[in-house]
C-alpha cells in the first residue's frame, strides 16, 4: 500500500489553531474551541460548524484522530497523529521564515500588531 505524502501547503487558520490546541494533549470539541480562544488571546473564536466539520476534514487527512475516553464515554476526544504533528511543525517553520523576513526588512514594529486593534 502507497504511503500518503505530507502535504505541505499553508495550513487554513482554523486547521493551525487546532493542531496547535491538540499538540499539548487530547481534547475533546468543546476543549479545543476554549484552547483556540485562549492561545490565540481571544483573537480566534471557532463554532461548532468550523471545529466539526475541520476536524471531520483532519481525520480524512490522517492529521488527527478520535479518541475513546475511559472517563467519560459521552465525549469524543482528538489527539494529533504523528502526520498532524509534522504538518504543524512545517507550518510553525514557515511561521518562523515569515516572522525572520520580516526582521530583515525592519518590520518588527509590525510583528506588535496588538497596537493595530486598540482602537481606545
Amino acid at each position: 500500500m502507497a504511503q500518503k505524502t505530507i502535504n505541505t501547503n499553508p495550513l487554513t487558520p482554523a486547521v493551525f489553531h487546532i493542531l496547535l490546541a491538540l499538540s499539548a494533549k487530547e481534547r475533546h470539541g468543546y476543549d479545543i474551541m476554549k484552547q483556540v480562544k485562549e492561545s490565540s488571546e481571544g483573537n480566534v473564536s471557532m463554532g461548532p460548524g468550523t471545529l466539526y466539520g475541520s476536524l471531520k476534514r483532519m481525520m480524512n487527512d490522517e492529521l488527527v484522530e478520535e479518541v475513546v475516553s475511559k472517563n467519560d464515554e459521552r465525549r469524543i476526544y482528538y489527539r494529533l497523529t504523528s502526520k498532524g504533528k509534522k504538518a504543524l511543525g512545517y507550518e510553525l517553520k514557515r511561521y518562523q521564515g515569515v516572522i525572520k523576513f520580516a526582521k530583515e526588512k525592519g518590520l518588527e514594529q509590525l510583528l506588535a500588531l496588538r497596537w493595530l486593534l486598540d482602537t481606545s
